[in-house]
């Protein structure tokens, strides 16, 4: 694996074994599945991309809203579902009709296909990519270039 998207799936991967803590961003001592994907972030680009403000852990059971959607949309650029490459930020829908609000790091593709995420009662974990977790997935993103 090499460029930024190699970079970020070995970075995801070193997060394996972090407990899993509401809004916390720090690898070994806790992270839910966005801080996952904002410490990633930090150890690529040195800071976050934007401030994030205050969740709670059912903030999308409620209503239509996106917003981590286009949170994502604001700093990644999208690409097809089918194009996955290693260090992609997988957006996956847990039920119908509901909001997209679990996000991921895809490590392997092909025949090998996994992801690293965090969730409740797990920490953070690498999974492998089964139908039914790749049903769940309504977009994929990947890391821009690195900013001067």
């Amino acid at each position: 694996m090499s460029g930024i998207g190699g970079e970020a799936a070995a970075e995801a991967r070193r997060w394996v074994g972090t407990p899993y803590r509401h809004q916390a961003s720090v690898r070994g001592a806790g992270a839910d599945c966005l801080g996952l994907l904002r410490g990633v972030w930090r150890a690529l680009y040195g800071h976050e991309p934007e401030l994030i403000p205050a969740y709670t852990p059912d903030w999308g059971e409620a209503g239509a809203d996106e917003r981590l959607w286009r949170a994502l949309a604001r700093h990644m650029p999208g690409k097809p579902l089918e194009q996955a490459a290693p260090g992609d930020v997988i957006l996956f829908r847990m039920r119908a009709r509901a909001v997209a609000k679990h996000v991921a790091l895809q490590a392997g593709v092909g025949a090998d296909a996994s992801f690293v995420h965090a969730y409740s009662g797990h920490g953070v974990v690498e999974s492998p990519q089964s139908g039914p977790w790749t049903r769940r997935i309504v977009a994929r993103f990947e890391f821009p270039g690195r900013r001067t």
